[in-house]
């Protein structure tokens, strides 16, 4: 048995997103499914109380139900008394007038960890000694890189105070 890489051609953006008789429109299926998620979205976001607002998120849409998703069980509870007064707002929209439900998911967000930034710091007195190293070295890039540290170390002291 063989492994031959199968050779496609590349194909027009048009046949992608269009679609033809072999099925390749699936990224236009997509794209016009996220674009009618987006839209619900911005629709019931329009119609939320001012506090509920920033906390439901439309996730998807399939076999005629729709799925909301909430940051916290309270408003999911919500949710489920505003049921039918959310599915009335949905079949405003021409895209969902076929929703028979609602889903209702509770997923946590979690704000991004941004990992601490390691600072490094020189004292006053190591800049002297990269200093006095850099003087005594023939090397003309390293003589310089030498200096550039050192006093790239002072400008921080001054900036900062004695990390000594």
């Amino acid at each position: 048995m063989s492994i031959k890489p199968k050779r496609f051609r590349a194909q027009p953006m048009t046949r992608l997103l269009a679609g033809h008789s072999s099925g390749a429109g699936d990224l236009g299926n997509l794209m016009r499914m996220a674009q009618a998620i987006d839209r619900a979205q911005q629709y019931l976001r329009g119609h939320l109380p001012q506090e509920v607002r920033e906390h439901i998120f439309v996730g998807g849409y399939r076999q005629g139900k729709l799925t909301l998703i909430t940051d916290r069980a309270v408003w999911m509870t919500w949710l489920r008394y505003e049921q039918t007064r959310l599915l009335q707002l949905l079949h405003q929209l021409p895209e969902f007038e076929s929703v028979t439900g609602l889903t209702f998911k509770v997923r946590p967000v979690s704000p991004p960890k941004i990992p601490p930034r390691l600072t490094r710091g020189l004292s006053a007195r190591a800049a002297d000694e990269i200093s006095s190293c850099a003087a005594d070295i023939d090397d003309p890039m390293l003589k310089r890189s030498l200096e550039k540290l050192a006093t790239h170390a002072e400008a921080k002291d001054d900036q900062s105070g004695s990390l000594e």
